[in-house]
């Protein structure tokens, strides 16, 4: 009886593993509970953000392709924060203070920068060391898109229509 015992458990057991791991990876990685200090004094937490979708984007004032999308950021934070799309803007900690807030300035960035000085936010994020980098959360806090260089602004576009019709 112990080995029909053990027989019957045995598939049940295996299809319940099966059921816990098909689910872990159906669920989407939660924004890290950190909180940004702006170049400008304020202070965003990103469990605040939650009803938005939120973009990170870790960036660098000599980084070549950071400076390249940047009009696009722009712009496109321009066409979505009125919907409820926000973006966090942070500078490495390499990257002179100095230097972030003469480019921040100087294009007028409409967005939240904060500069990582001590390297906590890029701890946070996974140790971010390459830039651009960009997170992309919805609205509930979890991780939609990872991307390592350059954004594809047609396709963040479409994620935002569909996610912020949600």
């Amino acid at each position: 009886m112990n080995s029909l015992l053990k027989k019957s458990l045995l598939p049940a057991i295996i299809i319940a593993l099966l059921a816990f791991l098909a689910l872990q990876l159906h669920q989407k990685p939660a924004a890290p509970d950190v909180t940004f200090n702006t170049i400008d004094g304020k202070q965003i937490s990103m469990a605040s953000l939650k009803d938005k979708v939120v973009l990170v984007n870790f960036w660098a004032t000599d980084c070549p392709g950071c400076i390249k999308e940047m009009p696009q950021l722009i712009d496109t934070y321009k066409q979505y924060h009125p919907k409820g799309f926000e973006i966090i803007a942070v500078a490495m900690p390499y990257d002179p203070i100095s230097q972030v807030l003469n480019y921040s300035k100087a294009q007028a960035l409409p967005f939240p920068v904060t500069h990582d000085s001590k390297s906590e936010i890029i701890s946070s994020f996974g140790k971010v060391s390459l830039t651009p980098t960009a997170f992309i959360y919805d609205k509930q806090g979890h991780l939609l898109q990872h991307t390592i260089g350059e954004l594809d602004f047609n396709a963040l576009q479409q994620l935002l229509d569909k996610e912020l019709s949600l």
